[in-house]
């Protein structure tokens, strides 16, 4: 088993993500083979918890997409509990500093690398791989963002993006614009948002990981935040796929 999303970032290929919230195999594996380079389940925001998410992991692992699951916090056993569902990689909220980095990074890799508890069967069997298999292979494949969302965290972006074993930032925009006093409305628009994003894309590219944003909206905006150098991109979620695609097909016929 390859990690599709981070073989793409590592070749400096941008890797297009959708954040998965219908719970229905059929559509998870709709999902997960459309096209999409890696699919989001997220334990930060919304309803669900581990399990409902392991089972999640469980239907989409054998697809195109990579899984990453979003944690809850900077967390060990959190961190380790997404890891054991088999998830291809991780995104941990709140990092604002070097040492939540190095956290971050430790509680994701197994010994020496790391702290990482050692329970591979779950995530072995998902990877198709014997449990020792599974161990060789986990700390290199499995892909570690750290979100910016704080002004503090740009601030210290540099610091942060030095740390060895973080693949990929990603920026979440509405909590940053609030940080520096903004309204959500202003996340892609106002100059200190925008002058955010440029330094944390710089930092990025100087330090050689991947720059990401939750960027949703439609084509447009993801193809503008491509050209600003962004990779690891959150499109949009299966819901607001859903709602756009029946809207323009029903726009598309001509009802007298």
């Amino acid at each position: 088993m390859k990690n599709l999303a981070k073989s793409k970032l590592e070749s400096g290929k941008p890797a297009i993500g959708c954040n998965l919230t219908i719970m229905d195999p059929e559509a998870i594996g709709a999902v997960s083979n459309s096209g999409f380079d890696w699919v989001l389940y997220d334990l930060e925001h919304g309803p669900r918890d581990i399990e409902t998410v392991n089972e999640m992991v469980r239907q989409s692992t054998p697809s195109r997409a990579s899984t990453v699951i979003r944690v809850v916090w900077n967390d060990r056993n959190a961190i380790k509990r997404a890891l054991d569902t088999g998830a291809f990689g991780i995104i941990v909220p709140w990092v604002s500093s070097r040492e939540m980095a190095e956290e971050a990074v430790s509680y994701s890799k197994y010994p020496p690398l790391g702290l990482r508890g050692c329970g591979p069967g779950r995530a072995a069997r998902s990877w198709g791989l014997s449990t020792e298999k599974y161990i060789e292979v986990a700390n290199d494949e499995i892909l570690v963002a750290v979100q910016i969302e704080r002004e503090e965290a740009v601030n210290s972006v540099e610091d942060i993006v030095s740390v060895e074993g973080v693949d990929a930032t990603w920026i979440g925009p509405a909590d940053l614009s609030l940080s520096m006093g903004l309204k959500v409305s202003d996340a892609f628009s106002h100059p200190k948002t925008t002058a955010a994003m440029d330094r944390v894309v710089e930092a990025c590219e100087d330090a050689g990981v991947a720059p990401g944003i939750a960027a949703g909206g439609d084509a447009d905006r993801i193809n503008g935040l491509i050209d600003r150098g962004f990779k690891f991109i959150l499109a949009q979620g299966d819901l607001g796929l859903l709602d756009s695609g029946c809207r323009g097909y029903l726009d598309a016929i001509e009802i007298m």
